[in-house]
């Protein structure tokens, strides 16, 4: 039987990897596999918002059906920044050490460090539209531990953990992270085939 062919909207080559882990029963294909190397737009002011931009853009040009995910970290004492500019908060680049060290300076010795990552994920199937959101909650660490994972990794500890999402292993950090409830809220549906 042919798989469900998706396309994951990201050039992200780690979340490709961590996502077609968690989908084994369908082929995950990715920009580069469609030959899309065109700079989505993520000019929403939502992780919702940025999701769907992305999904409606590879389904109106490329014709696939898709999904696309935006993720951002909410740190509580700073308002829920960087949230939707998580990925480019120290500028233009998406700079991940970057990011980390400008994070750190702006909580300083603050003792509320209180964080949540949040994905949202935009799924395009059949001329439909589903949206999906996951969460994990923790706290943000005053300096990097381990070294696995991307992004803000290796200063963020889940809550009921005493280690940071970077000293853990993909299954182990699939099961818990943001991104993995959400990629699971969208197995789910997707086995339901009630789409």
């Amino acid at each position: 039987m042919n798989k469900l062919k998706l396309v994951f909207a990201t050039n992200n080559a780690n979340k490709l990897k961590e996502v077609q882990a968690m989908l084994t029963n369908f082929e995950i294909i990715s920009l580069a596999d469609i030959h899309c190397f065109d700079d989505i737009p993520e000019t929403a002011n939502t992780l919702e918002g940025n999701a769907i931009l992305k999904a409606n853009y590879i389904t109106e040009k490329f014709g696939y059906d898709c999904f696309a995910d935006d993720t951002g970290l909410e740190v509580n004492a700073l308002n829920n920044a960087p949230g939707v500019f998580s990925a480019r908060y120290a500028g233009k680049e998406n700079n991940a050490e970057a990011n980390m060290q400008k994070l750190l300076n702006e909580l300083g010795t603050n003792s509320n460090r209180k964080a949540q990552f949040r994905t949202a994920i935009a799924l395009n199937i059949n001329q439909k539209q589903f949206i999906f959101e996951g969460l994990c909650e923790g706290q943000i660490l005053t300096k990097k531990q381990g070294s696995s994972g991307f992004g803000y990794d290796p200063i963020f500890m889940p809550n009921g953990y005493t280690k940071s999402f970077a000293e853990m292993n993909i299954n182990e950090k699939s099961t818990i992270s943001h991104r993995g409830k959400a990629i699971e809220k969208l197995v789910t549906f997707l086995n339901k085939k009630d789409w």
